[in-house]
């Protein structure tokens, strides 16, 4: 076992200290792992995704920042990913969405505000793309799905390609805002989890017109939050530049400091308060239109 096992299982244990325990839901790719737990506030509920290659442990410092507020907590883990099962087939962006909208359809049961990092952002907004009405709120953080040109596309492929215990070193470096402690003991666990089959296929499987199209992002309804921190330097800036160009004039996009692709790993501080917020913000939106359908009103 690596140190970055380790690592995980830690945040595992913390995780189920805290109350959230693991669910199996089984899809037509194999079963996929979910931590669930009830929340101890009145806000809605919050769905957390992580990106491709990460897990959803890394989510606990911001899950013990939230959990007061909500009323439940959701982090699924992607087919392949920490505790869920490798997928049965070769796995491309669109089957990831379909099946990853089935598992969070099975693991809600009130609309709830939906999070996602990385490839894990691109999985919230097709969710709030096409399960509008189950969607509080949106908070993406450095989110793929911005359209890219294919030169573009290909060194994202080139950074995830981690062919020596050097680039799993820079990697990191790309990751964090500032790599941690100890980044050199565990390169060869980052190289090894970039290196499985699943990671492969799905950057192999990517196209630079997977992106969403702006109609589509136009079209979100629900409070959006954008973070997109000044050291992210794992997306090309173009993608910012998407999305700044076709969200919708009401979502929220920031650029904090000291924040690199993962800002729940640099400031998860700041991302669970982002966080609280927009479940303040869609549960006030989700009661008016609730109160604007009520003939009585």
């Amino acid at each position: 076992m690596g140190l970055l096992s380790v690592v995980e299982g830690i945040s595992h244990v913390a995780l189920r200290a805290r109350g959230l325990r693991g669910r199996m839901i089984d899809t037509r790719l194999g079963r996929v792992h979910a931590y669930v737990g009830r929340g101890h506030g009145a806000l809605p509920p919050v769905v957390m995704v992580h990106g491709i290659g990460s897990a959803a442990a890394p989510f606990a410092p911001v899950i013990a920042r939230v959990q007061e507020h909500v009323r439940g907590v959701i982090a699924p883990e992607l087919p392949g990913h920490g505790w869920s099962a490798p997928p049965r087939a070769r796995l491309a962006p669109d089957t990831l969405f379909e099946v990853m909208g089935e598992v969070i359809d099975r693991l809600i049961d009130e609309p709830a505000v939906v999070v996602g990092n990385s490839l894990g952002g691109a999985v919230a907004l097709h969710y709030a793309r096409s399960r509008p009405e189950k969607v509080r709120a949106l908070v993406l953080l450095s989110p793929a799905g911005a359209r890219m040109s294919e030169e573009e596309l290909e060194e994202v492929r080139r950074v995830f390609r981690l062919r020596s215990t050097a680039d799993a070193i820079a990697f990191v470096e790309r990751v964090y805002h500032r790599a941690p402690p100890g980044t050199s003991w565990v390169a060869g666990d980052v190289r090894r989890h970039m290196g499985r089959a699943v990671v492969r296929d799905l950057l192999a499987n990517a196209r630079s017109d997977h992106g969403f199209d702006p109609e589509a992002l136009r079209g979100l309804a629900m409070p959006v939050t954008l973070m997109w921190g000044r050291s992210e330097r794992v997306l090309p800036a173009s993608g910012l530049a998407y999305f700044r160009a076709h969200l919708p004039a009401h979502a929220r996009v920031e650029e904090p400091e000291g924040v690199g692709h993962c800002p729940h790993l640099d400031r998860p501080g700041l991302v669970a308060r982002r966080i609280v917020e927009a479940a303040i913000s869609g549960s006030a939106l989700g009661a008016a239109r609730a109160h604007a359908a009520d003939p009585r009103g």
